[in-house]
């Protein structure tokens, strides 16, 4: 049984660190359960405060998942227009409407859209609306990293306590 545990732990691990680059997939709240799951084998040693914290820490990272991109596009010059069209196309390609770009590219993609569309309408150039859609880009590619580090740690986590 314990095999079996460890096992399904580690699956669930890759599936957290795949929902780190998979739209709508809640890559750091899976990677937790993973280690938590980890944490009732009996090869493994975590504290129970190790597993609360890592709670916290999968709990704060998805939150700045979803305020990063429009951070980005207001530190490059984006309007409250901007910052909406993102959140809104953040929220397009999390449904994965049928509607262009899915997936990877989608998730770049429509918040890009949608915060070059809100610029526009705030009546701001052609180069500032595209300045601020590229920054929305960057916020979701750098929410993207954080999400991957976190994974990536819990999965050294689970390594080092089946090593120990």
């Amino acid at each position: 049984m314990n095999t079996i545990l460890i096992i399904f732990a580690f699956i669930v691990a890759v599936v957290g660190l795949l929902g780190a680059v998979i739209p709508g997939l809640p890559g750091p709240p899976i990677a937790w359960l993973a280690l938590l799951l980890i944490s009732f084998s009996a090869s493994a040693d975590l504290s129970v405060w190790t597993i609360v914290i890592m709670a916290v820490v999968a709990a704060v990272v998805t939150v700045v998942d979803y305020v990063v991109p429009s951070w980005g596009a207001k530190k490059f010059g984006g309007s409250k227009g901007g910052i909406w069209g993102c959140n809104i196309g953040l929220v397009v390609s999390l449904l994965g409407l049928p509607l262009g770009p899915g997936g990877l590219l989608g998730i770049v993609f429509w918040p890009f859209l949608g915060a070059w569309i809100g610029e526009l309408l705030s009546n701001k150039t052609g180069s500032e609306a595209l300045r601020a859609a590229w920054g929305s880009v960057l916020g979701m590619l750098t929410g993207v990293l954080i999400k991957i580090a976190y994974a990536v740690v819990v999965i050294g986590m689970m390594v080092g306590e089946m090593v120990n």
